[in-house]
C-alpha cells in the first residue's frame, strides 16, 4: 500500500445510498480509492463493505473520521478505520508442534505477513530456542486445572501491555475457558484438523488413516466457547489414498494446517474478515 493509505470496514442494515454516501465523502477529501469490496446478506439484510483508499499527504485518521461522520450517523454504521502502514502486533501461542509457528515467522520475515510478533507463549519449552533466534520475548507458562484461571489472566495482561491486535493459537493444545474466549472474541484465531467423519482426541491423523479417510484438511476459525466451532475464516482439503502411511497423513496435515493458518492471519490483519453472526464475510 502507498503511504497515507487507510482501510475502512463498515457494516449496517442495507439501504439505498450507502456506497454513494461513503464514496462522496471520500471524494470530497481528495482521496483515491485503491480497492473496494461489498456484500449484501439478503437473509439478515446486512451490508458489509471494505475500502482501501489513499488520502492526501498530511491528512490524519481524525480528519477522515470527521468527514465520514455524517454518513456513519445517517446509516448507523459500525465502522473501523486503520492506517495500512501500521504494523499490527500479534501474540502466538504454541505447544510442542511448531510447524504453524515456523510458517508464520517465515512469512513475516519475507514480508508476506505485515506483523510484529510481540511474544510467543507456550506451555512447553520446545520453542524457546526459536524465539531467541528471532529475538522475540518467550513466555513458558505451564497450565493445569489449578492454575488455568491465573495463566489466562496473565495472557490477557500480556495482550494489553503489548498492545496486541491478535492472539494466534498455532497448534496450542490447551482449551480456553468460556470467559477468555468471550473476552478475546474476534481477536483470537485457532487452527485445527478437519475430517469427515470427525476424529477427536489423540492422534487424529492416525485415526483417519485407520478409517481409510480420502480427504484431510484444516480449518482456521475465531475462538469461541464452543470448541472448534467458531466463525470460519479459511479452510483447505487435500486428497489422500490407501497407499499413504499414517506418517504421510501427519506430514500432509501439518503442511495444510500451517498454510491455512497463515492465510487466515493475513486476511484478518488486512481487515478482510468481518463477523456476520456465526459466519464470516471474507473479502479476499
Amino acid at each position: 500500500m502507498a503511504t497515507n493509505t487507510f482501510i475502512l470496514v463498515l457494516s449496517c442494515d442495507d439501504k439505498p445510498g450507502i456506497v454513494a454516501a461513503v464514496t462522496t465523502e471520500l471524494a470530497g477529501l481528495g482521496a483515491n480509492i485503491a480497492e473496494s469490496s461489498q456484500f449484501w446478506d439478503r437473509h439478515t439484510n446486512s451490508f458489509f463493505m471494505r475500502i482501501a483508499f489513499q488520502a492526501p499527504d498530511g491528512m490524519t485518521r481524525d480528519d477522515v473520521e470527521r468527514a465520514l461522520r455524517p454518513a456513519v450517523d445517517r446509516f448507523q454504521m459500525r465502522t473501523a478505520l486503520t492506517e495500512a502502514a501500521r504494523k499490527p502486533k500479534i501474540v502466538i501461542l504454541v505447544s510442542k508442534f511448531d510447524h504453524a509457528l515456523l510458517r508464520l515467522l517465515y512469512q513475516i520475515r519475507v514480508g508476506w505477513l505485515n506483523a510484529e510478533v510481540a511474544a510467543i507463549v507456550s506451555n512447553h519449552e520446545d520453542s524457546r530456542r526459536t524465539a531467541e533466534l528471532e529475538a522475540i520475548p518467550f513466555h513458558h507458562w505451564t497450565v493445569s486445572k489449578t492454575n488455568r484461571e491465573e495463566q489466562e489472566e496473565k495472557l490477557l495482561r500480556l495482550t494489553q501491555e503489548t498492545g496486541a491486535d491478535l492472539v494466534i493459537l498455532a497448534r496450542y493444545m490447551q482449551v480456553f475457558s468460556d470467559n477468555l474466549s468471550k473476552r478475546l472474541y474476534g481477536k483470537a484465531i485457532n487452527i485445527h484438523h478437519s475430517f469427515l467423519p470427525s476424529f477427536k482426541g489423540a492422534r487424529p491423523y492416525h485415526q483417519a488413516h485407520e478409517r481409510g479417510v480420502k480427504l484431510i484438511g484444516a480449518t482456521a476459525h475465531y475462538v469461541t466457547p464452543d470448541l472448534d466451532e467458531g466463525p470460519i475464516i479459511e479452510q483447505e482439503t487435500e486428497r489422500v489414498s490407501h497407499a499413504l502411511t499414517a506418517e504421510d497423513f501427519v506430514a500432509s496435515g501439518r503442511d495444510i494446517e500451517s498454510r491455512v493458518l497463515a492465510r487466515a492471519v493475513k486476511l484478518h490483519l488486512e481487515r478482510r474478515v468481518m463477523l456476520n453472526g456465526h459466519k464470516t464475510v471474507v473479502f479476499s
